[in-house]
C-alpha cells in the first residue's frame, strides 16, 4: 500500500505536462477554425461583391480633364492699343478682349465708301449714255434720209445736165451752139456728176456713224440691261468690298468666342500682332470632359452610352461627379503619341496598352464644383448598364 501511494503522485505529475499540450492544441485548433471560417466568410463576400458588383465595373485612375479650348487669333493683323484681360479671368462669350488700331481700317473703309460711290454715279451714267445713244441713233437714220434724199436730187440735176449735154452736143455741127454754151453744159455735167458722188459719199458716212452709235448702244445697254443701280454688277463688287472692310474695322475688336477662363495670354500692349497668330487661349471650365485611359483588357465589354462616376483629386471621394462614356479613341496613348513606339526589334517585350475613354460629365454638378484642365481624376464605368 505504501508503494501505491508513492506511485500516485508520481502518474499525476505526468499527467499534467500531457493535459497542457492537449489545452494548446485544442486551442490552436480553435483559432485555425476561426482563421478558415473568417477566410471563407471573406471569400464568400469578395465572390457574392464580384459577382453583383465588380465584374459589373472596371476602374482605372490614370484619368485626367480635358476640354475643347478656344485658341484666340487676330482675324486682322494689327498694332495692340488695349487688353482688357489678364490670365485666370473668366470671360462671356462676346467680351471685349483686345483692341487693335482702327487707323488703317478706317482708311479702308473710307475708299471702299468712294468705290461704291462711283460704281453708282458709273451706273447712273451708263444709264445716261443709252438714253443718249439711242438719240443718236436716231438722228443717223433722220441723216441718212436727208442725204438720200440730197443723193435723189443730184442724181436728177445730173440726168438733166447730160440731156442737155446731149443736146447741145447734136446742135454744136450746125453751128447753131457756141463753143462756150458746150463748154458750160459740160462743166455742169461734171458738176452733177460731182455733187451725185458727194451725195453717195455722205450716205456712207451716215451710215457708219449709225452702226458706230448702234454698236455703242448695244454695248451700253447689254452693261445696264436687267440690273437695277443696286443690281449693277459694279455696284454690287463695290459694295462687298465696303463690307468687308467694314468686318475688318469690327475685327479690331477680338471678342471672347466661348465663355471660360483666359488662359496663356501672349500678347502686350504696343506688340504687333499677325493674322491668325495665336494672342491666348479660353479654356471652357462649364464644358469639360475627362480622358480616361483604361487598359485594353478592360475594354472588352464598354459601350457608348454607359454610365460612370468620377472623383477628383482637388476635391477627394466626398464628391462625385456623374456622366457617361462619349466615345473611345481611335488609337492607344502610344500610337498616337509624336515618337510611336518601335516594337519590331529582336528584345521586344509585350507592354499593356491603354486605350482613352472620353466621359462627358453633368453641366449641373461641374457648374456646382468646377474642374481645371489637365486635373488627376478617378474613373468607374458601370459595365451593366444602369
Amino acid at each position: 500500500m505504501a508503494d501505491t501511494a508513492t506511485e500516485v503522485p508520481g502518474e499525476s505529475a505526468e499527467a499534467q505536462p500531457n493535459g497542457a499540450a492537449a489545452e494548446k492544441l485544442a486551442k490552436r485548433r480553435l483559432w485555425l477554425t476561426r482563421l478558415a471560417i473568417a477566410l471563407a466568410v471573406v471569400g464568400a463576400v469578395w465572390a457574392a461583391w464580384y459577382l453583383l458588383v465588380g465584374r459589373n465595373h472596371v476602374s482605372t485612375d490614370n484619368a485626367y480633364v480635358n476640354a475643347e479650348v478656344a485658341q484666340v487669333t487676330p482675324l486682322v493683323a494689327g498694332t495692340v492699343v488695349e487688353i482688357k484681360v489678364v490670365d485666370t479671368q473668366a470671360v462671356k462669350k462676346g467680351d471685349v478682349l483686345v483692341v487693335l488700331d482702327t487707323d488703317k481700317a478706317r482708311i479702308a473703309v473710307a475708299q471702299a465708301t468712294a468705290d461704291l460711290a462711283d460704281a453708282r454715279r458709273q451706273f447712273r451714267r451708263a444709264l445716261a449714255t443709252t438714253g443718249a445713244l439711242a438719240a443718236t441713233v436716231r438722228a443717223r437714220e433722220a441723216t441718212i434720209g436727208q442725204t438720200q434724199a440730197q443723193l435723189a436730187a443730184a442724181q436728177a440735176d445730173f440726168e438733166t445736165a447730160r440731156l442737155d449735154l446731149g443736146r447741145r452736143e447734136k446742135l454744136a455741127a450746125s453751128g447753131a451752139v457756141s463753143g462756150e454754151e458746150l463748154s458750160n453744159a459740160r462743166r455742169a455735167l461734171a458738176n452733177a456728176r460731182a455733187a451725185v458722188a458727194t451725195a453717195q459719199a455722205a450716205i456712207a458716212q451716215a451710215q457708219s456713224t449709225r452702226v458706230s452709235a448702234q454698236g455703242e448702244l448695244a454695248a451700253t445697254e447689254a452693261l445696264v440691261r436687267g440690273s437695277t443701280e443696286e443690281t449693277d454688277p459694279a455696284v454690287m463688287a463695290a459694295r462687298a468690298r465696303l463690307e468687308a472692310a467694314q468686318i475688318d474695322l469690327g475685327n479690331t475688336v477680338i471678342r471672347a468666342p466661348i465663355d471660360g477662363v483666359v488662359t496663356r495670354r501672349q500678347v502686350q500692349v504696343g506688340q504687333r500682332v499677325a493674322q491668325g497668330a495665336p494672342i491666348m487661349t479660353i479654356v471652357p471650365v462649364g464644358k469639360v470632359y475627362v480622358d480616361a485611359n483604361f487598359k485594353e483588357r478592360q475594354l472588352r465589354r464598354v459601350q457608348v452610352g454607359m454610365p460612370a462616376k468620377v472623383t477628383a483629386d482637388i476635391y477627394g471621394s466626398g464628391v462625385v461627379y456623374h456622366g457617361k462614356v462619349a466615345g473611345l479613341s481611335g488609337g492607344t496613348g502610344a500610337s498616337m503619341a509624336l515618337i510611336p513606339a518601335q516594337n519590331a526589334t529582336g528584345n521586344w517585350i509585350k507592354v499593356v496598352q491603354r486605350l482613352p475613354v472620353r466621359i462627358e460629365l453633368d453641366p449641373r454638378e461641374l457648374k456646382e464644383h468646377p474642374l481645371r484642365v489637365g486635373l488627376s481624376t478617378e474613373v468607374e464605368i458601370d459595365l451593366s448598364g444602369e
